[in-house]
């Protein structure tokens, strides 16, 4: 299947020489939602507003859905839709009066049948003749995504989409969105929470400092970079690890109380049923014991935290 979004080699060096986007490679598929996660300055809405043609690359070639986001930059900005995290909306238009408009500006013939539609698939119809300023802030955010919708795109981009909203109007968006890729949209958005794009992505990218340091499946992150802790409590304190523990990943608490083994998901469990038949051979009395995996987010830290 050929992307509908495939970028190579994409940088971007501002004036000042602040190396925004450095030698970013990356194939996005038809339909699926990618997930961009990564620290405020890593690149993820410059990466965007570059795919979107807002930002000129320094070097690099972007192609959406085979054309060049250059030198057929009308047919590639007509398969995109953007919204952005501002909430950038005229405050005395109604909501039906900007996003006709919105429909407008990409050439799009009057589809009043349409609006009404999306109007409604966002429920937002209630709210068509409303001026924009008496909208609560989650009615202003579906706004923006009825504007970017209004031509009917092929792809969506959000940047930041659920900023400032309440929990239950970011389950009310993750619903939307999944609803929006079930008919065939693709759907690349940046978020700051990690719970967000285990939530909704079928693939998360991880950035920082310009550089795009992953993009995999949920589950083949946690399998390929995940690890798994076992914490053994002690019945009494130990002044160091057993001799024939030497061999495996643990550590000593401070206290002495606990032993506390560290191993890769990837790697099965064979090793941590070795190292309990090994504690209790070695006449250590366990207390208790827990098994702990790492999170997203945890993987997430990690990486970001060493590419610092």
């Amino acid at each position: 299947m050929n992307p509908i979004i495939s970028i190579k080699d994409l940088n971007k060096i501002y004036a000042t020489g602040f190396n925004a986007l450095k030698n970013v490679n990356l194939e996005i598929n038809r339909g699926e939602i990618i997930a961009l996660l990564g620290p405020n300055g890593a690149g993820k809405t410059t990466l965007i507003s570059t795919i979107c043609g807002i930002v000129s690359p320094t070097s690099g070639t972007v192609h959406v859905d085979g054309f060049d986001i250059i030198s057929d930059f009308r047919k590639t900005r007509e398969m995109i839709g953007l919204v952005p995290q501002e909430l950038t909306l005229g405050a005395f238009e109604t909501v039906w009066g900007t996003v006709r408009f919105s429909r407008g500006l990409f050439g799009s013939k009057r589809d009043d049948d349409y609006i009404e539609k999306l109007l409604k698939d966002l429920s937002l119809f209630d709210k068509k003749d409303s001026e924009v300023r008496a909208l609560s802030g989650g009615m202003k955010r579906r706004v923006l995504i009825a504007k970017a919708l209004s031509h009917q795109p092929k792809i969506l981009f959000l940047d930041e989409p659920t900023a400032g909203v309440d929990v239950e109007l970011r389950k009310d968006m993750w619903k939307i969105i999944h609803d929006l890729s079930s008919k065939g949209v693709t759907i690349i958005l940046t978020t700051h929470y990690i719970e967000e794009a285990e939530e909704i992505a079928n693939r998360v990218g991880v950035m920082n400092n310009g550089e795009l340091l992953l993009v995999e499946g949920k589950d083949q992150i946690m399998e390929n970079l995940g690890k798994k802790q076992l914490v053994i409590e002690l019945k009494e304190s130990t002044k160091k690890i057993p001799s024939s523990l030497e061999k495996y990943n643990i550590e000593l608490s401070q206290n002495g109380l606990q032993l506390i083994y560290n191993s890769e998901i990837k790697d099965g469990e064979t090793d941590i049923s070795n190292v309990l038949i090994e504690i209790t051979n070695s006449g250590l009395l366990v207390k208790d014991l827990k098994i702990e995996k790492s999170s997203l987010e945890d993987i997430f830290v990690d990486l970001v935290r060493v590419e610092s």
